[in-house]
């Protein structure tokens, strides 16, 4: 589509970027203004030539995605959707970086309209770009083109390709040969420290090649809007594999005096640095410089664009099959379901046969698999391990588009951050799964989609001391502790296959990410799953008034419920509750929280893991509160007291008052 922007607007409106991209950071005195200033030509063509964007609604889903990797030149992204309406006025330029803006030092997904998925940590955008390309293959195989037909476009830094996640999410999308992924490389050699020869010596032109992307080595055209535009649209018909264009440019450029200096990368500039910069430039030296004309035409232009590619979308769509209707409004409605999905999750009879809560949560992902869409599941190379694997789902590739069954590799950091991707570009539900213990090397992926609110659902199996021979370095104890204290995130550990199939359905429908925290061995079939709903639930009630409370999760509720059968002989009535989710139950008011925990009713916690936390249910916890030992599951976890034995002895000492509160 021709651009309505004349010559001299598109060099006033690079100007008017790299002009906004010095006066934020001076007027917060915070931001980076060096990378948004060299990179201003490549913003103006790729918001106002190349990329598909509605500013009347910037969740269209047809848009095209961008990413800005190095976010920290947020000022850059807020520059163009500022330039292009799509909901940032100057007032928000002007409060950048101010306490409740709506442009904060690095891009947030779901605070700042058309900002795409939250970045910040250097090269958790880059994956997350990787996990966008596969959301829009899959999209597009199941609804056509007519519906689903878009790029994605992201940018990065050396810093961002230094960080080893970059390693692991490249080589997955060249394996993949994601062809609507295409990467601009911002070549400038500088770090915080200094240049990049400093700690940096890499080929990243051949590493990249070796993984299989279309490389394009565009030299010293950062300033050559045409050049770049041509380069842009050429990557575009590259339809085999992922492109990486690599832009040589020059920090602060043009600024007379710290032009490829490191320190423009994060020090505002000062007043008399802006000043003669403008000069170079030839604008006024006015603090927010933006001529009422240009941003009139600019926004012009990107309204009529998103004007006629969103009208046409909305056409096929409204022609489109009801049944195919039924589905995208499942796809990329809240609730991820066609109606009636919850019909087909499994029960399992009390006392049946037992079964691992790994196992059960496999059984639950299939049953619903064909009502849920934009599901695409997968693992770390350990899909038979975690449960994740699907009965029917074609293996995701080049030659199967529109396979939902993912084959990650060992790339727990890249498998995390792609499934926030996935999740942040919508209509699909990305599913994936590993060993408990290995949800440290997905932490950051984990925290940006608490922060995000990332409807991405994390599986992690093997999840206490119960895994066994392996020992140590592959048994869980704090894991579980430190993901209760990320803020925003659903975590849940059923305690049989009936929450399980509960704990799938509360993932699926909430509005964010969620961990699913899972057994490796065998457990009996002990509730009806109704404690999930709430986060919590009475499954063994007392005969009378309760003299003790017996309080676990997962695996150590079976526990709770043999050792209360055992404390019948010391004439004790005891309840037993099932925690399973404390962040729902947190959510509940007190009067419920009062019908789980009577007032004056002693507590003592049973869970195969950190006793951290508990004090503020219990009275008295069991836990295993240091690193476990290799020797068979079972024994290990009798021999670490987490067993029906240690546990009615230890209720009658707090019945007796011979262990004080909060003990261990």
């Amino acid at each position: 589509m021709a651009s309505t922007l004349t010559p001299e607007q598109d060099e006033q409106a690079i100007s008017l970027i790299r002009g906004l991209a010095m006066d934020a950071p001076l007027h917060a005195n915070s931001g980076h203004q060096g990378t948004a200033m060299a990179l201003a030509p490549l913003a103006h063509v790729l918001f106002s030539r190349v990329m598909r964007l509605d500013p009347t609604d910037t969740r269209w889903p047809d848009h095209d995605r961008f990413v800005l990797s190095n976010g920290h030149a947020s000022i850059l992204q807020y520059s163009m959707l500022y330039l292009t309406g799509c909901g940032l006025e100057m007032s928000d330029l002007k409060a950048f970086r101010s306490y409740e803006s709506r442009t904060p030092g690095h891009p947030e997904a779901r605070h700042t309209p058309g900002v795409d998925v939250t970045t910040g940590p250097l090269g958790q955008g880059f994956a997350n770009s990787v996990g966008m390309a596969v959301a829009e293959r899959v999209l597009r195989d199941e609804f056509g083109e007519g519906l689903v037909d878009h790029f994605t476009f992201v940018v990065t830094g050396d810093g961002c390709f230094m960080e080893g996640i970059s390693h692991e999410a490249a080589s997955l999308a060249g394996h993949l040969g994601l062809g609507r992924l295409i990467c601009i490389y911002d070549d400038n050699h500088i770090t915080i420290d200094g240049v990049t020869d400093l700690a940096l010596s890499d080929d990243v032109v051949g590493r990249f090649r070796a993984y299989g992307w279309d490389v394009v080595e565009l030299g010293e055209v950062a300033d050559d809007v045409d050049t770049l535009e041509r380069a842009l649209l050429d990557a575009k018909d590259v339809t085999d594999r992922p492109s990486l264009l690599v832009l040589r440019s020059h920090v602060a450029h043009p600024s007379p005096d710290h032009t490829d200096n490191y320190k423009a990368h994060g020090n505002p500039f000062t007043p008399d640095d802006v000043t003669r910069t403008k000069e170079v430039m030839g604008i006024p030296d006015e603090p927010f410089w933006a001529p009422e004309a240009l941003v009139a035409a600019y926004r012009q232009h990107a309204a009529r664009r998103g004007a006629q590619w969103h009208g046409a979308w909305n056409e096929r769509l409204d022609a489109a099959d009801p049944a195919v209707r039924e589905r995208w409004d499942a796809a990329w409605g809240s609730q991820m379901g066609v109606p009636g999905w919850t019909d087909d999750l499994p029960f399992v009879e009390i006392d049946s046969k037992p079964i691992a809560t790994r196992v059960a949560v496999n059984d639950a992902i299939n049953a619903t698999f064909d009502h849920l869409p934009g599901l695409i599941a997968g693992s770390a190379d350990l899909t038979g391990n975690t449960g994740t694997k699907l009965s029917e789902g074609a293996q995701q590739s080049a030659e199967e588009p529109g396979g939902r069954q993912l084959f990650y590799g060992v790339r727990e950091h890249a498998m995390g951050s792609a499934m926030v991707g996935m999740a942040l570009h919508s209509g699909v539900l990305p599913v994936g799964g590993t060993f408990f213990v290995f949800a440290d090397y997905m932490r950051p992926a984990i925290r940006l989609a608490s922060i995000s609110k990332a409807r991405a659902v994390f599986v992690f199996t093997h999840d206490s001391v119960g895994v066994g021979e392996d020992g140590p370095t592959h048994q869980p104890v704090e894991q579980l502790a430190s993901l209760r204290a990320i803020p925003d995130l659903q975590v849940i550990r059923p305690a049989d296959a009936n929450e399980t199939a509960q704990a799938w359905r509360a993932a699926v429908e909430h509005d964010g990410p969620t961990a699913l925290i899972l057994s490796r061995q065998d457990l009996p079939v002990c509730t009806d799953g109704s404690a999930v709903a709430k986060g919590a639930g009475i499954v063994r009630e007392s005969d009378g008034e309760a003299d003790l409370v017996l309080v676990g999760t997962g695996s150590e509720v079976s526990v709770c419920l043999a050792a209360a059968e055992k404390l019948e002989d010391h004439d004790t009535a005891i309840r037993v509750v099932s925690l399973p989710s404390w962040d729902r139950f947190e959510r509940q008011d007190e009067t419920f929280f009062d019908e789980i925990f009577p007032e004056g009713v002693p507590v003592l916690s049973v869970e195969a893991g950190t006793t951290f936390g508990w004090e503020r249910y219990a009275d008295d916890s069991i836990g295993i509160d240091r690193f476990g030992v290799s020797a068979p599951g079972a024994e290990v976890l009798d021999r670490l007291g987490i067993n029906p034995d240690h546990v009615a002895a230890r209720a009658l000492e707090l019945l007796d008052g011979t262990v004080a509160k909060g003990a261990n």
